[in-house]
């Protein structure tokens, strides 16, 4: 296993934390155990320090290929998580919806209508979040 000094490494921190945000990599590093640590170090390096650190695609449109590809596997909560996070992508609801559209058409009605419910779920507690945060 690398040492997470790579520059993968160190790239795939950086991508990851502009992505998810600093809070939900913190927990998942507070998280890491020894079992897990070869998969977290994996992705981080070639997720998020490779395909996502890419300079071919921007943010925005590597998080509605994202989004589709997870909504077509039925992958709920990965789903969740990268619609919460593209508020710092800058993909927007119309984006993932169009996304979503693409799922609809390549990879089932089904899949795409279950992953929409996940969206506006994520989307209603973001912006729950969000007035709370204004009424602070």
């Amino acid at each position: 296993m690398a040492d997470g000094n790579s520059p993968k490494h160190v790239q795939g921190m950086k991508t990851r934390r502009a992505v998810l945000g600093d809070a939900h990599v913190d927990r998942a590093e507070r998280l890491k155990s020894d079992f897990d640590a070869p998969f977290q170090e994996l992705i981080t390096e070639a997720a998020w320090g490779q395909v996502w650190s890419g300079a071919a695609l921007s943010p925005r449109e590597r998080s509605m290929i994202t989004i589709a590809l997870l909504a077509a596997l039925g992958q709920d909560d990965e789903v969740a998580m990268h619609v919460r996070a593209t508020a710092n992508t800058g993909a927007t609801k119309e984006d993932v919806r169009e996304a979503l559209m693409h799922v609809a058409i390549y990879a089932g009605v089904p899949a795409a209508n279950h992953a929409i419910k996940i969206v506006k779920q994520v989307y209603a507690k973001m912006e729950e979040n969000e007035v709370r945060a204004n009424e602070s």
